[in-house]
Formats: C-alpha cells, structure tokens, sequence
C-alpha cells in the first residue's frame, strides 16, 4: 500500500518551484529591494505591507503577525489543503513524478483527493461547453445572442449548457472513471432515491473558477418555464468551493486589476463578460451572495491597499434594491483604504443591458461616470427625509452626520461639509458640529441616525393622519404665507373683473400651502372656466358650486372682508400687487425647489438634467421679472 512521499522528492518539489509566482496568485507584490518582495499579508487585515518574500532563499515571513514558512506550508494554508496534497498540486504544476514509500500514512487511494475534483470540474466544464452549440441548446444560444454574445466571448468565459435529462452529465463522468464518491463531493450532483442524479439539467452554465484559473463550481441559469427551480442555481459549498470567497472573473481580471489597481464590483455573470468586452477588464462578481468580508480581504490584496491609491467600484441597478445594496457596500468602506465608488446607470441598466442597447462605449462611460460612494450614500440617506421642512432637514442633518464623520481623506471632509450645508440650507458650522459629535460620540451618533429616520417615518404618518383627519383645518393668520394667500383670493372673490388675462394664467398655476386656501382656489378656477368673472351674487354662487363643501364659510367670509383701498386707483394697485407677491412666492418657492435639486447632481454625470433645470430656472426668474415689471 502507498504511503508517505519520499523525502527527496518533496525537497525536490520545494527547491523547483518559484515561491514568487506561487505568492503572486494570491498576494500583489512589488519589489522591496534585491532579491526582496513585499505585499498585504494574506493571513491578517493590514493596511501596510508587512508580508515579505525571498525567492532566492525559498521563504516568506511577516513581521505584522509572524506567519512564516516555504512554499509548501504557504499553499497548505491559503488553499487549506493536506501536505500531501499540496505537494501532488506542486509537483503536478512542474510535471514532477512523485515517488511514495510503503508503510503506514496516507493510503494511495486518498492521495490527491482535492486534485481528483479539479479533475472532475474540468471534464464537466468541457462537457458543457461541447454542448453549447448543439440541437439541443438551442434556447441556451437564443439567451446568449439576444445579449450579444457571439461563439467567441462564450468560449473565452468558458460558457456552456447542462442538457435536459436526468443522468447525461453522470454517464459521462462516470465513463470518465470517476467514483461515485468523487462525483457526489463535487456538488453537481443530487442523491434521491434511485440514487444520483444531475444537479443542472436544462440549464446555462458558466464555470467558477479560482484565482489561478481552475474551475471550482458552477453557475446555472433557468432556460425553460417548466424547470421549478430558482432562477439561478450554484453549486452549493464543497472542499473546492466557498462562495464567501469566490468572485467570479478574477482569474481574468486579476493582472489587470493588480496592474490598474481597480477592481470593478458588478452584479451577474453577464455583467461580468459585457463589461470584459465593452474593455472593462477588471471587473468582477459575487457568486449568490453579498459582497462581504470575505471578498475583500481578495479585493484587498489584489490592489495592494496599502494607503497609496486603488479604486473599487461598484455597479448597482438604478431601482430601491439597487440602491439598499449600495448602502450595504457602503458599511463595509471603512475596510478599504483605497478609494470607494459607486457606478448607477442613469435608466438603471445593468452593464450587460447597457452594452447591448447603447454599445461598448456606454459601458466605459459608465464605469468613468463612477462617483465616491459617500457621496452616493448623503443623496440616498437625504432622500428619505423632507427637504422642505426646517425639521426635515434637520432630521437629514443627524443622519448625514455619521457618514461625513467616517469620510476617510480628511482633506474632503470640509468640502464634502460645505457641500451638505448647501443641499440642507443650514449653516455650515452647525453641519461642523454635528459631524463633529458624531465623531467624538459613534454610538450615540448611530442612535440619534436610527432615531431621525424613525422621525422622519413618524412625521410622515403623523402628516397624513392629519391631513385624513382634518383635511381642511383653518389657516393660522399669524403666518405671512397664510395671510397673504387670503388677501389673495379676497380680492378674486370680490373683484374678479380687475385681473388681466395673464395674471388667470398665473392663477390656475398657483399651488397653496394651506387645503382650505386651495379649495378656495378650486371653486374659482372652475367658475371662471364657465361664467365670465364679475363681482356679485351670480360669481359667489358659481364659486361656492365648484368649491369643496368645507369651504363654503370661508368663502362667505372672504365676501365681506374688507379691502384696504379707498378709490378705484388704489384698488387697482392694491389687485395688482397682492396678486404679484402671490406669483412671486409661487415662483420662489419653485426655483428653491429646483436649486436643491441642482445642488444634488453632478454636472457631469447627470448633465442632461442638469441642464434642463438650469434652463427651467431660468425661464422662472424671466417670469419672475415680467410679472414684477407689470408686462405680463
């Protein structure tokens, strides 16, 4: 029975194999002197790289944690394979034959366990792709061409198709040699009654592969309406697979993303090739499930985030899912020194849908688009609380604080506070103060967030339980809106004969802060779209039919209120400038409404309706004149 390996042997395996490029598959190393290599210790969090590599001497060491050893114990540990099967791996990289001892130890049969799923990934993934571009999968090609994949790109992701029927991977596997055993350790099977069967039948399928490039599981997706499973379907975790740890296209992009020291974070396998061949070359995905700790301690070491630059870039949909991911990512950012970003898509595409309505370029601008996902994280957090309150912004204020207190370069930090203030229209000092307690007071800074939001949710119920109850509730005359809304429509009420014909228009454009002004304004605008408005019995009367019953008795009291003006020529100034301070308001407050806006977006990457509210200022502020000049 065989054994141990000879001791020879291993040595020879040690002493043959390059420590560097082995490390390398792992960790981003840049020279750190002769003979000497340095990069992020892929055994502890660090943000200075510690972790040191001699090619020469065949070793590695860290001085953050201590870790240390030669090539063998390096893969042993980043693998967490079995000594024995780190040196098989080794040796079979080299096309060394290894030679075992008799005696107690590892059976033969063992030996090699981890290589012999290797093995079997392999021959699966060919089998599926010799599969693609059959009769039979003529749904799996119909899926790819309708999203722009041609033969060529599927063959460069090593995409293929499991056909439909229950054992037609099983058969040829086991024709292959492999053991029952073997195969049910892959994952690609499922065991009922009759035994195993095929885990993917019917389905597209695209290898997972490990940072070096061996295919550790697989991705399917549902092709036909009768297969009852979920949408997409992978292999569940086994010895070669953790989906924690697994990002799917780094064995392609990870030269590119060490090179450029940028990886891109997008959502699906398609995702990932659409962005490949739009010229995306680093981009990357998870596997089914969150992007997590796991995943960036691989992002991590690929950039080599040691503090002197890198980008990871994230790529949402557009709708409130898309959005709550990006505030998920946005916890972790703080993990990273490199810089955070976030990527959306105006119409709310994904990459894949992008290139294929609006070509490659879409996609790069897109990914160049990208904007600090702090910043993403304000403008998401803020619009949950109204902008048009002073306690809404306030409210907005307690919860902004904490994510400008956690903004990394402290050099932004200001800028990122003035900019706030603007968006908030408070004083930039008290936005400094509030950033500031969140800073000294985390814990309490969290709570005072949570408790806003919950606020800003009761303020919003609280609002429309008001406004359910009490639809119409009596101005309070202390307020100059209210006041001045009044004076308005008295003199409408009483005087209509004496407004223009633009100065109707502007009327019927008017929006009230108080329901009982408005349904004021309700029952005149609809009679004077049927009668022709002059003073008297027969105007009230069209009024009060068109108005909401609750309004009546303030319409009869706007009848008889009086009006400060003692001759025709007073009372035609009086007309003409209550109703322009009415207007004027009205304008105000829409171009206040329209600045906030603008303050929210980039000029570059939402320019079309930047421009289009710069231009809608504009034409507001011309209004604004004429009206006030008496030409309208």
């Amino acid at each position: 029975m065989a054994g141990l390996i000879r001791r020879e042997d291993i040595d020879e395996v040690r002493s043959r194999t390059d420590i560097r490029e082995i490390v390398e598959g792992y960790v981003t190393l840049k020279s750190a002197g002769i003979g000497s290599f340095k990069g992020l210790c892929p055994f502890h969090d660090e943000r200075s790289p510690s972790f040191h590599v001699r090619p020469q001497m065949g070793t590695y060491h860290c001085f953050g944690c201590g870790e240390s050893g030669d090539v063998i114990s390096f893969v042993m540990q980043m693998d967490h394979t079995s000594f024995t099967e780190t040196v098989e791996k080794l040796a079979a990289r080299i096309s060394y034959e290894l030679h075992y001892e008799q005696g107690s130890g590892i059976s033969k049969e063992e030996v090699g366990r981890r290589q012999r799923l290797l093995d079997a990934h392999k021959v699966a993934a060919e089998f599926f792709q010799k599969n693609l571009y059959t009769p039979a999968a003529q749904e799996a090609q119909k899926f790819l061409g309708g999203r722009g994949f041609d033969p060529r790109s599927t063959q460069q992701f090593g995409v293929g198709y499991a056909p439909r029927g229950w054992d037609n991977l099983l058969k040829y596997m086991r024709a292959k040699g492999f053991t029952e055993e073997e195969l049910e350790a892959t994952g690609m099977f499922s065991r009922g009654n009759r035994g195993l069967y095929d885990r993917f039948r019917g389905r597209l399928m695209w290898p997972i592969r490990g940072i070096a490039g061996e295919t550790i599981g697989f991705g399917a997706r549902k092709l036909f309406e009768d297969d009852q499973g979920p949408k997409y379907l992978n292999t569940p975790e086994t010895q070669l697979y953790k989906k924690s740890q697994v990002l799917y296209g780094l064995d392609l992009a990870k030269r590119n993303i060490a090179k450029k020291r940028q990886i891109v974070v997008v959502e699906g396998y398609t995702d990932v090739m659409a962005a490949h061949l739009a010229g995306v070359d680093t981009a990357v995905a998870t596997c089914g499930t969150a992007f997590g700790s796991g995943h960036i301690k691989v992002v991590r070491r690929l950039i080599s985030d040691d503090g002197t630059g890198g980008e990871i870039i994230f790529t949402f949909d557009g709708d409130a899912a898309g959005q709550k991911a990006a505030l998920s990512a946005f916890q972790d950012d703080q993990k990273f020194v490199a810089q955070t970003f976030v990527a959306v898509a105006k119409d709310g595409m994904d990459p894949c849908d992008l290139r294929l309505n609006r070509g490659d370029g879409a996609v790069r601008s897109l990914i160049a688009s990208r904007r600090p996902l702090f910043e993403f994280a304000l403008k998401a957090t803020l619009k949950n609380y109204d902008m048009n309150t002073l306690e809404g912004r306030i409210r907005g204020m307690r919860a902004v604080a904490p994510i400008l207190a956690g903004i990394k370069d402290r050099t932004l930090r200001p800028a990122y506070i003035r900019e706030v203030s603007g968006w908030l229209g408070i004083e930039t000092d008290e936005v400094l103060r509030a950033v500031n307690y969140a800073q000294e007071n985390p814990q309490q800074s969290h709570r005072d967030k949570a408790k806003a939001e919950q606020e800003a949710k009761d303020a919003v119920e609280q609002a429309r339980a008001e406004q359910e109850a009490n639809p119409f509730e009596i101005p309070d005359m202390r307020d100059p809106v209210a006041r001045m809304e009044r004076e308005a429509l008295e003199v409408v009420v009483q005087v209509p004969h004496y407004l223009s014909n633009a100065q109707w228009q502007e009327l019927a454009k008017v929006q009230y802060r108080y329901r009982m002004h408005s349904g004021i304004a309700e029952g005149i605008i609809g009679a004077a779209a049927e009668v022709v408005p002059a003073p008297g019995t027969h105007w009230v009367n069209s009024v009060r039919s068109q108005a909401p019953e609750p309004v009546h008795a303030l319409l009869a009291e706007l009848t008889v209120s009086p009006i400060p003006a003692r001759t025709e020529e007073q009372l035609a100034r009086y007309v003409h400038d209550i109703l322009n301070r009415l207007f004027e308001q009205q304008i105000n407050r829409q171009k206040s409404n329209l600045l906030m806006n603008l303050q929210r977006l980039d000029p570059t990457a939402d320019a079309e309706e930047f421009q289009d509210i710069q231009r809608s200022l504009l034409e507001l502020e011309l209004r604004r004149r004429s009206i006030m000049e008496g030409q309208d």
